[in-house]
């Protein structure tokens, strides 16, 4: 934590030079400070701080990789009516056990077109999404989501 405040107090630093107090100059700044610190990363005790910023930027670009494809399917789908469409509510076991990775999946996967998350089981263990498509069989949907979205959202919060 100390790390980002650091990061965050040189990002503040540069939009003071800069005299631009804007959000793209805060980023802009953020990211220089990120350089520096890698830079002098000695200094700094935490180098798990600089994992987790490029895991949050890894994570970041998947996620509007796949908004991308999901609002192409759905675009797809409406433009093609007399495509018959397979909506279905799929299981998905859950290695996430907190509260917060068990929200952050399920925020993450409904606000992706094309799917809600409805419910999680009375143990946590399963999470039910309601597919609008589910264009193969329910198994490839499910190793999609486990081995993209969780298995990012594990590896950001863990």
């Amino acid at each position: 934590m100390t790390a980002f405040l650091w990061n965050l107090l040189l990002a503040l630093a540069w939009m003071a030079l800069t005299g631009q107090f804007t959000p793209t100059n805060l980023l802009i700044g953020f990211g220089i400070g990120y350089l520096v610190m890698a830079l002098v990363s000695s200094a700094f005790a935490s180098p798990g701080y600089f994992l987790k910023v490029r895991q949050a930027i890894s994570f970041f670009l998947f996620y509007l990789w796949q908004l991308f494809l999901a609002n192409l399917r759905v675009a797809y789908h409406v433009v093609t009516p007399a495509h018959s469409m397979r909506a279905g509510v799929i299981a998905i076991p859950l290695d996430a056990e907190t509260d917060i990775e068990i929200t952050m999946l399920a925020n993450v996967l409904t606000m992706v077109p094309g799917s809600l998350s409805l419910d999680v089981s009375a143990d946590r263990k399963t999470l039910y999404v309601h597919m609008m498509d589910i264009e193969r069989d329910p198994e490839h949907v499910r190793r999609q989501i486990k081995e993209g979205f969780e298995r990012r959202v594990l590896a950001l919060l863990r």
